[in-house]
């Protein structure tokens, strides 16, 4: 038993340093932007382009653990990641560290269904499992929260690589750990791993993305429509190729299942609200509160203690309230906690914002740790690395687009302002690239100006930030009332494990895993009996 929970402990640091990489940039961008020349979208680019290759190739990655076993796949991409994290923290040029990231997101892409698909068959007590889940989405919720609070650490000490370079040590414990406790976990007949389904896949999920990123920001136009038919042709050529294979990267008719649906989509949207909010409240409590790097980062400290605690204690409110009150909840709970930050603006006072990352954090929590339980025991031992990978998907395209479309909006807002009386014209146009240009504008202007500057470019930033938050607070509680609709009077694959159903009249064998079968609804049965 000790040696299971032992293992736990170092495959949590690798979800840990997987979400810290996902937002440990996010106070570093003025430092980027300063050392490195790097214009406003090469900064969106070195912030997005990690979560958006990591997402491309999850499902691939976590069919090929099926294949070639987990342990190995593992310790390779905790090698790889520390090589790259290496390389990119002394990055020269900014097209170089976006060509470090995107290397980032193929080396994470390795270890994230690793991990989980381990615990699937470290854990074969569902109530164990169940805890063990629960702490591997604690800490990947508060590796995403504490992202800002290290950077900070280190930002006040040290130059922007720093916040990369503490990647390598922790991946060498890991790999000396892993190779001591991990056992191996493969599909003992996996069928042949299907390269051209990688490669739609992968193209796929980017071009959506991209199209996403790009309409949103810039409005309708012809490489974004181009972007989105591409990936739209993909993705249905690649849902037309998994059913027609005998051994597919995922089984597509998983999603038939409106339970399983549901969850995926809890899954996304629980994180996208927070990877936009710690994005975009690291520069304002920066540019606009005036906090140094680490007093911001402690400011949004809130967000990781609650969900890194709530994701634990998820695992135990399955047991007396039902998956689906729990995950309604989380959802609600985020959208509410988004609802109050459309109140605010630049004299804010912190308790406001400090209690709405609070309230976030709990319901991120209990959201994505449900979520993650459920998806995994959806699917029979064998198929771990692929459910897994699904769960990550949607963890990380949350992650890539609540900084996209949140960004966009604050961004779109931002570029509106108008210029006070008597500023130079290029100083104001150069003003409106981002408020940290804005910041930097003021230094070289007299003070009365600078300070007029100042308080337009904070005022427009604010304002962005607070429809940003009312346009995801509408989401998250749409999406919440979403799922009590989808999953009502749906059996939730597992939910028998932790003693609590939807229905009551259905009960389950407490030492069984429950699944969806390939026509997308019925159980699969007891597996382990």
């Amino acid at each position: 038993m000790t040696r299971r929970w032992l293992a736990l402990g170092f495959l949590t640091l690798a979800v840990l340093l997987i979400g810290i990489d996902g937002t440990v940039l996010a106070l570093a961008t003025p430092f980027i932007s300063r050392d490195l020349g790097a214009t406003n979208t090469e900064i969106l680019w070195i912030g997005d382009i990690y979560s958006f290759v990591l997402a491309s190739l999850l499902i691939s990655m976590g069919s090929l653990g099926d294949r070639v076993g987990h342990r190995k796949l593992l310790l390779i991409g905790a090698v790889g990641f520390a090589g790259v994290s290496a390389l990119s923290a002394y990055a020269p040029t900014a097209e170089l560290l976006i060509a470090g990231r995107a290397l980032q997101g193929v080396a994470g892409a390795t270890l994230a269904p690793a991990t989980l698909a381990l615990i699937r068959g470290i854990f074969s007590d569902p109530r164990e499992r169940s805890l063990a889940v629960g702490i591997w989405a604690a800490t990947f919720s508060a590796g995403a929260a504490l992202g800002p609070v290290l950077g900070g650490v280190l930002l006040e000490h040290f130059w922007w690589g720093s916040v990369l370079l503490i990647n390598v040590p922790v991946m060498l414990i890991l790999v000396v750990g892993g190779m001591a406790l991990f056992p191996e976990h493969r599909n003992p007949d996996p069928g042949p791993w299907d390269l051209p389904s990688v490669g739609l896949s992968m193209v796929g999920i980017l071009a959506v993305v991209y199209a996403i990123k790009e309409t949103a920001v810039g409005g309708v136009r012809a490489d974004g429509a181009a972007a989105a038919a591409l990936g739209v042709t993909a993705l249905v050529w690649f849902v037309r190729r998994q059913l027609r294979l005998s051994s597919p990267l995922i089984d597509v008719r998983l999603f038939a299942n409106r339970a399983f649906s549901g969850v995926v989509g809890a899954n996304l949207l629980s994180v996208l609200g927070l990877s936009g909010l710690v994005f975009f409240l690291s520069q304002f409590f920066q540019l606009v509160k005036g906090y140094g790097p680490l007093h911001a980062g402690l400011a949004e400290l809130p967000a990781a203690v609650t969900a890194t605690v709530f994701g634990v204690l998820a695992g135990l409110a399955v047991r007396w309230f039902s998956q689906r009150a729990v995950l309604t909840a989380g959802l609600a709970m985020v959208g509410v906690a988004m609802a109050t930050l459309t109140l605010i603006r630049p004299d804010t006072s912190y308790p406001q914002l400090g209690v709405a990352l609070f309230v976030v954090g709990v319901g991120l929590g209990l959201a994505f740790t449900v979520a993650s339980d459920v998806i995994l025991t959806s699917v029979p031992k064998e198929r771990a690395g692929s459910a897994a990978a699904v769960s990550e998907t949607a963890y990380e395209l949350g992650m890539a687009l609540g900084i996209a479309t949140l960004g966009s909006i604050v961004t779109s807002v931002y570029r509106g302002f108008v210029s006070p009386a008597g500023v130079p014209a290029d100083a104001a146009e150069h003003a409106r690239d981002s408020l940290a240009a804005a910041t930097q504008v003021a230094a070289d202007l007299p003070a009365g100006q600078a300070q007029s500057l100042l308080t337009a470019a904070q005022e427009a930033f604010t304002a962005g930030l607070a429809i940003a938050a009312g346009a995801g607070a509408v989401l998250m509680l749409a999406s919440a009332a979403a799922v009590w609709v989808l999953l009502r009077d749906a059996r939730l694959p597992g939910q028998a494990e932790v003693g609590v159903l939807d229905d009551p009249g259905v009960h389950g064998d407490s030492g069984g895993d429950r699944g969806v079968d390939a026509a997308g609804g019925a159980e699969l049965g007891d597996r382990h009996r």
